[in-house]
């Protein structure tokens, strides 16, 4: 399972706060928890718009990259942004970049920044359509998406698709929708990654880590290889490495056995 860490995020108060206040030490310390709970990933998303952005975008880079060596996930719409974390990254390990998607404009600009920096890239489930809604949309687009970036250039590996989570609060079948479009994505390109927002699936309801817990499972045997999550959730991070050994993922139950002896399952 691919853990890119979602904590660095300008939604939240506190990031938000620390990001216009540029308190490197908060950031960098939850780089750190992130990166030493098990994240892949450090995804950095300032939140903001415009130039603004781009400055924040820079300065997260610079500060997660001092406290950590694990690979930058550059989480914004705004390409200008991205080309800035881009530019500011210096780390060994191949980035991402946080997203990508079918809707008007939005590949036209980002495939070009995808293919000269040769990075990953989360390939979202929306189109000119919008949010999908309806049982089969999000495959639908999906693979679309695939096509349009392995035509384009991206080898399938860098490719991280997401099937788009939305709450289970607005819509009662979301769930097995999503289930379904996971597994129909790791048909349709096994050599993919699927991932997602993971959180989202539990937006608007009390108790959101035991909901978050719940989903993991299920999406993992759909084939879920990857997802954007709070790595500091220790009840989840435990879950998924028992997952990983029911799916037959974890040769002899080496890492299970491993994270007992570490005290990570002791939740």
């Amino acid at each position: 399972m691919i853990i890119i860490g979602e904590l660095i995020n300008g939604t939240r108060k506190r990031v938000k706060e620390a990001i216009a206040s540029r308190d490197e030490k908060y950031i960098a310390d939850l780089a750190v928890r992130e990166d030493e709970a098990g994240a892949d990933f450090i995804d950095c998303n300032p939140g903001t718009i415009g130039e603004q952005e781009a400055k924040d975008m820079q300065w997260l880079v610079e500060t997660t990259q001092a406290a950590t060596d694990k690979p930058i996930s550059f989480d914004s719409p705004n390409p200008e942004a991205i080309q800035r974390g881009l530019a500011t990254y210096n780390g060994a390990a191949m980035p991402m970049i946080n997203s990508v998607t079918l809707e008007p404009g939005s590949i036209e600009k980002m495939l070009p920044i995808v293919l000269e920096a040769q990075v990953n890239v989360v390939a979202l489930a929306l189109s000119e359509e919008g949010m999908p809604t309806q049982a089969g949309q999000r495959e639908e687009v999906a693979c679309r998406l695939i096509d349009r970036l392995v035509a384009g250039g991206i080898e399938p590996e860098q490719i991280f698709v997401d099937p788009v989570i939305a709450p289970l609060s607005t819509q009662t079948e979301v769930g097995q929708h999503i289930f379904q479009a996971i597994a129909a994505i790791r048909d349709y390109c096994p050599e993919c990654h699927v991932t997602c927002g993971l959180s989202n699936i539990s937006f608007g309801l009390p108790n959101r880590q035991l909901m978050n817990r719940a989903f993991i499972g299920p999406a993992m045997q759909a084939g879920m290889d990857s997802a954007v999550m709070d790595p500091l959730d220790e009840q989840l991070m435990a879950q998924v490495i028992a997952t990983e050994a029911l799916l037959g993922e974890d040769e002899f139950c080496m890492n299970y056995l491993q994270a007992y002896r570490a005290g990570k399952l002791d939740v």
